[in-house]
């Protein structure tokens, strides 16, 4: 398997994880002692944390290490959105509170029509 592949898998599996715990990104860096930079790029699938850290995740999640490295065919839940950019975009409105309002979206949605109603969302606060 390729190092990508690898990264997109844990990343997909990481985020259904941190997702239903229910805790933002930061609480879960803090707890599990990284820089909330380092969190965000293992969940981007821009970098892949060393099996040390697969492990302590695996633990405060109450997982096998397994459940983040291996492609599971959760394909029901894990790919609402069709499109992977849409998919990303989405995951970066549901960490930031002021664009939560923005889930009701359809999964069929593109990642352009996100970021038109985020830029939308921005002019509005800013006034």
């Amino acid at each position: 398997m390729s190092d990508e592949l690898q990264k997109k898998i844990f990343s997909r599996n990481l985020n259904k994880y941190i997702n239903s715990s229910g805790k933002k990104q930061n609480e879960i860096a803090a707890d599990i002692n990284v820089i909330p930079q380092t969190l965000n790029s293992w969940c981007t699938g821009q970098a892949m944390p060393r099996i040390g850290k697969i492990q302590l995740l695996a633990d405060y999640f109450g997982i096998n290490k397994s459940d983040l490295l291996e492609d599971k065919d959760d394909s029901n839940e894990d790919d609402y959105y069709l499109n992977d950019d849409a998919r990303d975009m989405a995951q970066f409105l549901y960490d930031n509170p002021d664009y939560k309002v923005l889930f009701d979206a359809s999964r069929k949605v593109k990642k352009e029509d996100i970021e038109f109603v985020k830029q939308m969302l921005d002019r509005f606060n800013r006034e």
